[in-house]
């Protein structure tokens, strides 16, 4: 199974994500900063990381950084999960993230499908496991 770490200080949206995550069949971890995605990250050995940019305490490019240059933790692909502008992604790619997912992009006031199809493509490309699961009501299950 899949495990993912989803950092995001919105606890409304790491809740829904979480959730939307969970039934689709993912095994899902959560932080709610950069101290605590990185100590997360180290101790549970995640596949891939949902990282918000805009976090409490330590931004998400210096979580993306301390990632990369911590041999415990740089083999973790990083997926940058964010309401930024993409015209960062070419710079955060450099730094190590492995893909953008633009939240503003992903319609998830409409459901979660669109996300979970995005997230799918991306793991595929790790070479990861894509579980079959899906949103439990894709009409009713919004973010």
């Amino acid at each position: 199974m899949t495990k993912i770490l989803l950092v995001d200080d919105s606890k409304f949206l790491r809740m829904a994500t979480q959730r939307a995550l969970t039934r689709a069949g993912y095994q899902v971890l959560s932080a709610v900063d950069g101290p605590a995605a990185l100590e997360a990250a180290q101790k549970d050995k995640p596949d891939l990381i949902l990282l918000d940019m805009l976090l409490p305490g330590m931004t998400g490019p210096d979580v993306l950084k301390a990632l990369k240059n911590n041999p415990a933790t740089t083999r973790i692909a990083v997926v940058i999960f964010t309401s930024l502008s993409a015209k960062n992604a070419p710079r955060l790619e450099q730094d190590g993230a492995f893909a953008f997912l633009d939240k503003s992009q992903l319609a998830l006031d409409r459901g979660c499908e669109p996300f979970l199809r995005a997230l799918a493509d991306i793991v595929r490309r790790l070479g990861l496991d894509v579980p079959r699961g899906t949103c439990a009501h894709p009409a009713t299950a919004a973010f």
